[in-house]
């Protein structure tokens, strides 16, 4: 006899941190709820009131720290935060008794699967970069399953390299929307819509060398291109100015509401790295000049640019060896040929796994036992 989504055991998301980690976790809430799963978020206390699917779920929050942190003060606070977020993480688990616990990365995440594997219940990571996250790291050796945005993940050892199952990585429903669409391939003399993403990071790159090489490419380029760019409120009076000097049309804003329908439209896009980033321009078959962030922990932008490069969507530049001279280069590479672009948005797609929520969600469901019956966690617990 099935159960309804009540009576069942929870499958409890752990998930915190940066929207990177957050994205995947509404993803394969909503499509875990479709499935008619129920569901449990526990998270810091930063983390109580994340919106999407996650906003109506039964939520808690736990103490969460890094063993990692700058200075032997502030990583001790770490240690001792961790420690407390386990001994609570362990208390509430008892009492949901779920079915099974997936961690999404980032250290709030890290406190649940722990508790989770000391009790024998099923685990998951979810790790969203081309390399493990160092709050999964910790984790690895002790979830059943490693779930992979890519095809190449480093960083795990090779004891874990069995645990390996390659999902993708989940992205909003308004970018599976685009990957049914085709490519909008430029008309010889049609005009060219170009995005500019990321610059919300401090980036110099994209305030001023943008603008900068826009203003190299010829003449006859320069008449078709229709910009628009993410700056920061401090920019965006200096970069309107340099595109103005330029004569290119363009519309900047420190965020666009309607980015998915503005990336549909796109014909090349100028982003960052980020793990969210590149799996919504490979769903959606959009080539891209990629700049990672240089800053990023054990540079994991570089790596997942690499994977979109390597399968021929996009071309990367580090900030670092980016002048106008060459940003400009590359990008007549592509503006100046229609086939160039639409050869790389091809490649962009084959690199995307729009299925990557159900896969995910697949992944789930295959750890929980007899249907997600507790009465197996109190098996479990007596044995």
């Amino acid at each position: 006899m099935s159960r309804t989504a009540s009576s069942q055991a929870p499958i409890v998301l752990a998930a915190g941190g940066t929207g990177g980690h957050v994205f995947p976790a509404q993803a394969v809430a909503a499509e875990l709820e479709a499935r008619g799963r129920r569901l449990v978020l526990i998270t810091d206390r930063r983390g109580i009131g994340y919106g999407g699917a996650l906003a109506d779920i039964e939520s808690y929050a736990i103490q969460a720290g890094t063993p990692l942190a700058r200075g032997p003060l502030a990583r001790g606070l770490g240690i001792v935060k961790m420690l407390l977020g386990i001994r609570e993480a362990g208390r509430l688990l008892r009492r949901l008794e779920p079915a099974a616990v997936i961690g999404f990365g980032g250290y709030p995440s890290v406190p649940a699967v722990i508790a989770a594997s000391r009790s024998g219940m099923a685990t998951a990571i979810h790790e969203q970069n081309a390399i493990l996250g160092r709050a999964n790291r910790l984790l690895a050796s002790r979830a059943q399953r490693i779930a992979t945005s890519f095809e190449q993940t480093s960083a795990i050892t090779v004891a874990n390299r069995s645990k390996i199952t390659h999902t993708g990585n989940p992205v909003r429903p308004a970018i599976m929307e685009i990957a049914s669409s085709a490519y909008p391939k430029p008309e010889a003399k049609g005009p060219l819509y170009l995005l500019i993403t990321g610059g919300s990071q401090g980036a110099r790159v994209f305030a001023e060398l943008v603008p900068a090489a826009l203003a190299k490419l010829a003449p006859e380029i320069r008449d078709r291109l229709n910009v628009a760019q993410h700056c920061r409120p401090e920019d965006i009076e200096n970069v309107n100015r340099l595109y103005q000097a330029s004569g290119i049309r363009s519309e900047t804003a420190t965020f666009f509401d309607d980015l998915p329908a503005r990336l549909q439209t796109a014909h090349l896009v100028v982003c960052r790295a980020g793990a969210s980033t590149v799996a919504e321009l490979a769903t959606a078959g959009r080539p891209a000049i990629l700049i990672p962030y240089p800053h990023a922990t054990d540079d994991h932008q570089s790596a997942n640019g690499r994977a979109l490069e390597s399968a021929g969507g996009a071309v990367m530049l580090q900030e670092a060896e980016t002048s106008a001279e060459r940003l400009a280069e590359h990008l007549n590479h592509y503006l100046s040929s229609p086939e160039t672009l639409a050869n790389a948005a091809k490649a962009a797609l084959g690199a995307g796994r729009p299925d990557a929520s159900q896969a995910l969600a697949d992944l789930v469901e295959s750890l929980v036992p007899a249907n997600g019956d507790p009465s197996r966690t109190a098996q479990r617990q007596a044995a």
